[in-house]
């Protein structure tokens, strides 16, 4: 029994020491070095290197400060220079042992950190682990030499490569090609040869557990969001990789998923990246703020033009370090244009004007206005800004160049709509595309910083990337594309990173397509196209309170007063009917109205006549139904009426109104001018109940039932001319 027993130990023994045998000690972290080259510091640069620095990478840069001259993915191919430089690195290191990562950087990050990597290098038992691609390129006719694989991609990316010192000077030894030359080839030729792929042990992340190339593999790749953190996932072949590189024409892909990776938002964190790197100005005096040129443009008719001039001065930023460039298309805006800077244009250090007269295509404009930031030693930003641009938030000049990206948007949206001013992707031809993440990002269910391909209508640009890489007088040009997403493309191609904020509510866009120029205030009419801004242009600061407050008065029985209209509708009201000029005689016969006979005549201007009845009823509706409908509890209205109408009250014309009933329901009457101050007299006589309105409020209506019981008169205007505004309304 003990004999068996021994014999058994002894080969339990013999078991366990081989199982230690082929057990490999794990690569200590130290022995990793990644190698890059970067010429430039690119903003893909900086995000790759940020993404290092997350998990502690040891990263060593070659090629700073030389010129690139080995190509890029829109070119015939390159990289030559790359292989060059790596070779010089791996020369200077004398430990075989070193595990050399050698990665691109404008369009890679890591979304793991060495442990991982070095433990799936491992587990490929090779020397040398390259990248893996769907696509051969760029000689197809060498695709029948490479091995066949029973799962995975086939074919080798040398946009990523793992190995030890030994093996990659090894692969190195035979190079000497020019900068210009494809690298991509010369590590495919040596893959091809079995001989050398035996000798210097290479294969392929067929599964994709190290590297990710996006070219050919965007339907494979999503983000996986776990607990407080974010990481790409091959739904393919359900891997994690560690590195991910956007190589050829999918940089917008790779800078989608550089929105979150490593880290950079999650759903427990928010926005882990906003507040880095970040420029304050609360300490700085006046006159330490970076010097900036505001780029106005105004390209076509545009509503509420008067107010855009009123939020650009309201501005929370010194006056004295703005210059202001002005571009107006349009012969209609000059006067809005021309009155800002009669008025303004002394407060800023600089002012130019390029007007309708010039002829100056919109496109040009853009590049003379950066110029004028671009020749300024001051200037260290251009803020771009169209003229439908709603700018609420005061602060957004400054809350952008905090921020210290060189090209920023703040998101600006049109109420009730997914509409901004970014795309989220672009389809492949160019135009717009919705990303996954699009509509989190409208509706504020995802904050932050976010890498997009397109903004346009407001931007913050830095004027050193004017001066440099967009220098070129052409960025507006395109012989397919219209100039907005013209200059977005160039920007792309540049490498810039074009980045927009929703951290906080910066404003809106207004819908510009059918505004109408035949009218003197042609804002009136845009109660339909932009009515959120109709209401912040012409309704009463109080009107508010009707509801919240019930700030009604009762003057008389069942005739109740609140403020609507503010002063600048009421004098924009005015002036339209005066403009139009087509007052009634006031007499009995009047061919405007059903009948051709008014029993009660006054001295008016109908709504139809000026064309607004449609936008009247939507006021009436929208501002006058909710009041009525509180005073007189079970009522309802849709607002109908037969006669809306503007009348003028004067001494010498007419100047009241003898007693009758209203034809309606109920009453809406106006006053749109001071008593006291434009006239004297008037004011409105309740009979039945000898009771009288004599001040009327400029802008306050007095509503009351029509037909039955509120038997009036318009009292004697003694002084001056008097407007009220009259609609009967029926129900």
């Amino acid at each position: 029994m003990w004999e068996t027993i021994s014999v058994f130990l002894v080969c339990l023994l013999a078991l366990f020491s081989t199982l230690n045998c082929n057990q490999q000690d794990s690569i200590p972290e130290g022995d990793l070095l990644v190698l890059t080259v970067a010429t430039q510091e690119t903003d893909g640069f900086k995000r790759f290197i940020r993404s290092l620095q997350h998990f502690n990478y040891s990263v060593k840069v070659l090629g700073r400060g030389e010129v690139w001259k080995g190509g890029d993915y829109m070119s015939p191919p390159g990289g030559g220079q790359k292989v060059r430089l790596l070779k010089f690195a791996l020369d200077e290191i004398t430990e075989d042992n070193k595990v050399i990562l050698f990665v691109d950087s404008y369009d890679v990050i890591f979304s793991s950190g060495p442990k991982e990597l070095l433990k799936k290098f491992q587990q490929t038992k090779h020397k040398v682990v390259f990248s893996a691609e769907t696509l051969i390129w760029p000689d197809r006719h060498l695709e029948d030499k490479h091995p066949h694989v029973r799962e995975g991609k086939r074919f080798l990316g040398a946009g990523g490569f793992i190995g030890y010192a030994s093996n990659l000077k090894k692969m190195l030894s035979d190079w000497s090609g020019e900068d210009n030359d494809s690298d991509q080839l010369f590590y495919t030729k040596i893959f091809i040869n079995p001989d050398k792929r035996r000798s210097i042990n290479i294969t392929l992340d067929n599964r994709c557990r190290l590297f990710q190339n996006l070219h050919g593999a965007l339907d494979e790749v999503v983000l996986k969001f776990e607990d407080g953190r974010v990481r790409a996932r091959n739904l393919l072949y359900d891997t994690l990789p560690v590195i991910i590189h956007g190589n050829g024409p999918t940089k917008l892909q790779m800078n989608y998923l550089g929105n979150y990776i490593p880290n950079v938002w999650t759903f427990e964190t928010g926005c882990t990246t906003c507040n880095k790197d970040v420029r304050p100005l609360s300490e700085l005096q006046e006159n330490e703020h970076p010097g900036v040129v505001i780029g106005v443009f105004i390209q076509q008719p545009t509503p509420f033009v008067t107010v855009f001039f009123e939020r650009l001065l309201n501005l929370k930023y010194p006056k004295k370090r703005l210059s202001l460039f002005i571009y107006n298309k349009e012969p209609h805006h000059e006067k809005q244009v021309g009155t800002f800077l009669e008025d303004h244009k002394s407060e800023y250090q600089a002012v130019k004007l390029v007007g309708p007269e010039e002829g100056i295509d919109p496109g040009t404009s853009r590049n003379i206005g950066f110029d004028m930031c671009r020749d300024d030693i001051h200037c260290e930003y251009f803020f771009s800004i169209d003229v439908e641009v709603v700018l609420k938030n005061e602060d957004t000049l400054k809350t952008l160049i905090e921020l210290n990206k060189p090209f920023i948007a703040p998101m600006m949206t049109k109420p009730g709509r997914l509409w901004t001013n970014f795309w989220g992707a672009l389809s492949a031809d160019g135009y717009y595309a919705r990303s996954e993440d699009y509509v989190d990002i409208v509706q504020g269910n995802r904050v932050g910083l976010w890498n997009v391909p397109y903004v346009y209508h407001i931007f913050l640009v830095k004027a050193d990337v004017l001066r440099t890489d967009l220098k070129a007088p052409d960025l507006f040009e395109s012989a397919t594309l219209d100039p907005d997403m013209a200059f977005c493309a160039n920007v792309r191609n540049k490498g810039i990173f074009m980045f927009v904020t929703n951290m906080h509510t910066f404003g809106r866009v207004l819908s510009v397509e059918n505004y109408k120029t035949n009218h003197l205030h042609n804002d009136l009419w845009q109660i339909f196209e932009n009515p959120l801004d109709w209401e912040e242009r012409y309704i009463h600061k109080n009107y508010s309170k009707i509801m919240r407050d019930n700030l009604v008065e009762t003057p008389c029985p069942d005739v109740y007063w609140f403020p609507v209209l503010n002063e600048v509708c009421c004098n924009h009201l005015v002036e339209e009917m005066e403009n139009f000029g087509q007052w009634s005689g006031g007499g009995n016969v009047d061919q405007r109205i059903q009948g051709g006979y008014e029993n009660v005549p006054t001295v008016d201007i109908h709504m139809n006549q000026v064309g607004f009845e449609k936008e009247w009823r939507k006021f009436l509706v929208d501002y006058i139904a909710p009041v009525t409908e509180k005073m007189f509890p079970g009522y309802h209205t849709t607002a109908q009426f037969d006669l809306a109408f503007v009348v003028r009250y004067k001494p010498d014309e007419q100047p009241s109104l003898r007693p009758h009933h209203d034809a309606s329901t109920f009453t809406i009457n106006m006053a749109l001018n001071q008593v006291g101050i434009d006239y004297q007299g008037g004011g409105c006589r309740f009979l039945r109940y000898n009771c009288s309105v004599e001040a009327p409020r400029k802008g306050w209506a007095l509503m009351h039932p029509g037909r039955l019981t509120h038997y009036h008169e318009g009292l004697p205007t003694t002084e001056g001319v008097r407007y009220i505004f009259v609609s009967f309304v029926d129900p």
